[in-house]
Parts: C-alpha cells; sequence; structure tokens
C-alpha cells in the first residue's frame, strides 16, 4: 500500500496546498499522515481551536494526523526540527512526502521546507506544494485533482476560522488555480508541485493515455 506523508507548518497548509492531491491519494487506497508542526496561535483563532478544526478536516480527509508540538512563528530549521520530523518520517516510512515551496514570505513554510528536506534526505521522492504566500513558484509535476474541488475546498472549510471568520481563503481563486494548473499539466483541474525529487518508476504509472492533436482532429 501506498503511504504519503505531508507536511505543513500550521494548521490548514497542507489543505490549501495538496489537499485535492490527498484526496485523490485516499480514494485510490493509500495511506495519508498529515504532520503539522506548529498550533498556529498566531493566526485567528486560538491554539485548541485550531487544533479541533484540524482534527475534523483529516478525519474528513481519513488521514492521520500528527501534532508537531512547535509554537506558531518560531520554526527554524536546526536539531530539534528536522529530528522531529525524522521521527515521523521514522514512523510512517512513506513512498512519497509533500511539503512547502522552499521560496515563500512566511519563515514558519521555509523552515518546514528547509527541515522536511534534510529528515528526508534518503527518500527518493519530495515534492513542493505551493500556498497563497509562495513567492516563485514553476511546478514541474502535477497532480489531476479533477472534479475533486467540490471536496477539497470541503476540507478547507473545516478551518472556519481561516475560511470564514478571516476571508483568508478564497475559494474562488482556489478554483481558478486548479484550472489553471490543470492547464499547465493537460488535465481540467491539477494542483501543481516542484520538485527536489521524485523516482520514476514505469511500472506503476496509472495515467490517462493523452489525446494527441491527430485524434483530436480525427486524423487518427
Amino acid at each position: 500500500m501506498t503511504r504519503v506523508l505531508a507536511v505543513g507548518a500550521h494548521p490548514d497548509d497542507i489543505e490549501l496546498g495538496c489537499g485535492g492531491t490527498l484526496l485523490r491519494a485516499r480514494r485510490d487506497g493509500a495511506e495519508v499522515t498529515m504532520l503539522v508542526l506548529t498550533d498556529g496561535r498566531r493566526g485567528p483563532g486560538d491554539p485548541a481551536l485550531r487544533a479541533r478544526e484540524q482534527r475534523q478536516a483529516a478525519e474528513y480527509l481519513g488521514a492521520e494526523l500528527v501534532d508537531g508540538g512547535f509554537r506558531d512563528g518560531e520554526l527554524t530549521c536546526g536539531p530539534a526540527l528536522v529530528d522531529r520530523i525524522g521521527q515521523v518520517l521514522d514512523q510512517v516510512r512513506p513512498d512519497l512526502v509533500l511539503t512547502h515551496a522552499p521560496n515563500d514570505s512566511h519563515q514558519d513554510h521555509r523552515a518546514a521546507a528547509e527541515a522536511t528536506v534534510a529528515a528526508a534526505r534518503l527518500l527518493s521522492s519530495v515534492l513542493h506544494y505551493e500556498s497563497p504566500s509562495t513567492l516563485e513558484f514553476h511546478p514541474t509535476v502535477f497532480g489531476d485533482v479533477t472534479g475533486l474541488m467540490p471536496d477539497k475546498l470541503t476540507l478547507l472549510r473545516h478551518h472556519v476560522s481561516q475560511v470564514i471568520g478571516a476571508g483568508r481563503v478564497d475559494p474562488e481563486a482556489l478554483s481558478a488555480q486548479a484550472r489553471f494548473r490543470g492547464f499547465q499539466g493537460r488535465v481540467t483541474e491539477a494542483e501543481g508541485f516542484s520538485v527536489t525529487r521524485a523516482l520514476l518508476d514505469v511500472r506503476s504509472l496509472a495515467v490517462p493515455r493523452p489525446r494527441y492533436a491527430a485524434e483530436a482532429e480525427g486524423l487518427v
């Protein structure tokens, strides 16, 4: 069985960046674990509220939720953070790790990305998702989330303090982003990822056969 570990700095980061891909993974039978590194106390809502919202989102997704135990705004890429991520990697033994894009305006996101890459240095597949605070992002891998955006938005609405209470999540913008990434990935809707490493196993490819131009024009 495929195992996926998604690492996020704050409650709702994972859902924003790769929620659709995780929904697809769960529906395909993968085990999904979410490692949320901080309590999100600097965002709207107190830590207890945000923890409850995160638990509800993880339950909706059908994912295992792991609390990183760090304070919001205080992540640094040092031994404590790398070791904590390493502990979870040892427990989960994932086939795929997803985390923040390194080039981000939020210091916690940058620290999470750097520490995850360090902790996962022996793993074969480490990808990076984008967030609203990502500064520069050029995805080369795309997760097909066609038809899953309503479920992704439902997943995000479990974070009520962020979506409704603060207006930090714009559902229309997320839907438009999915269509744009889908255009780039040659599907209808997608989430984009940049790559630290990605192991290609041609034996397990399960992608739709492309519709080449000649077929589309009825020439073959």
